[in-house]
């Protein structure tokens, strides 16, 4: 190699370096090595001292953890794992199925930009106002939803959903359904436009009608989309906070508290800042598993 080459490439190295290092920099003090500081944190006690797996067996033992003495048929609280779970269970197919369907009904409706852009409202507002509409919508007095309820017979639904445990947890997931669906259906909407119209077409030629043309041509097309959406809501699902914090503060009882929230009270209320890093590093860990299953799933679908 010349030696004008080898200065050439050196040059190359040195743009690269100089225009990524303040970005690098920003990303290794304000990332990195808080994670890193986290993970040491929750191996060791107050004193700096490793104290191996003594921590999380502490907060996996904690009934704010796990609490599955009342399980169903028992209302919560049932513990901040189960209830992000819970939360997965209900909020991930009710958001992307909603997603899905509004997403080609508005396909080609007329005023769908329009209706669109009402139903994305709800993904822009701020998750901590998001919280304070949530308590409204579910309250005795002011809430829309229990006004309807009360009016179709329903009167022993139509009492402040959030001050009870049977129903806080049940009211934050539907609330939350309203706003994150408008993310899923602007995906699938996105998606929607590059499936080739010749596919329904023939489809149509050969006898299909329009449940088969979506289950055989809509659903499958949108395979990738459909993982990006379940990746992206899983990982928001796991690190709920404003949300539960405005509505409800993790009551009542505990019936709504959440990982991220419970991490908050160790570190900000008992000062026990262990076990608040080792919240965190499960979640680190829940976040991971997920990114991993998504990685692995869209490179065997290439």
């Amino acid at each position: 190699m010349s030696a004008w080459r080898w200065w050439r490439r050196i040059g190359r190295w040195g743009s690269f370096l100089g225009f990524t290092a303040p970005a690098l920099l920003l990303i290794l003090f304000l990332i990195i090595l808080p994670a890193l500081q986290t993970i040491v944190l929750s191996f060791t006690d107050r004193q700096g001292n490793f104290v191996g797996l003594q921590n999380f067996a502490q907060v996996l033992s904690d009934p704010d953890t796990f609490n599955l003495t009342s399980f169903p048929p028992g209302p919560p609280p049932w513990g901040s794992i189960v209830h992000n779970a819970v939360w997965i269970m209900l909020h991930l197919p009710l958001t992307v199925g909603l997603g899905l369907i509004l997403a080609v009904l508005l396909d080609r409706a007329r005023g769908a930009t329009f209706l669109k852009s009402i139903i994305f409202l709800g993904m822009v507002t701020p998750m901590i106002v998001g919280g304070v509409i949530i308590r409204f919508l579910f309250d005795e007095n002011a809430g829309i939803v229990t006004a309807v309820l009360r009016a179709v017979g329903l009167t022993e639904l139509g009492r402040s959903w959030t001050a009870y445990p049977e129903t806080a947890l049940p009211a934050l997931i539907l609330g939350s359904v309203w706003l994150w669906v408008g993310f899923s259906m602007i995906l699938y909407s996105a998606g929607l436009a590059t499936i080739p119209r010749d596919y329904y077409e023939a489809a149509a030629v050969d006898g299909a009608g329009p449940f088969q043309q979506f289950w055989y041509i809509t659903i499958p097309s949108l395979r990738p989309v459909t993982m990006v959406i379940v990746a992206m809501t899983i990982l928001w699902e796991l690190k709920l906070f404003d949300i539960v914090y405005t509505a409800t503060l993790g009551g009542p009882g505990g019936a709504t508290m959440v990982l991220a929230l419970q991490m908050y009270f160790y570190a900000f209320r008992a000062l026990e800042f262990q076990r608040a890093a080792t919240v965190a590093t499960l979640l680190t860990l829940f976040t991971l598993i997920v990114g991993l299953w998504f990685v692995r799933t869209m490179r065997s679908s290439e």
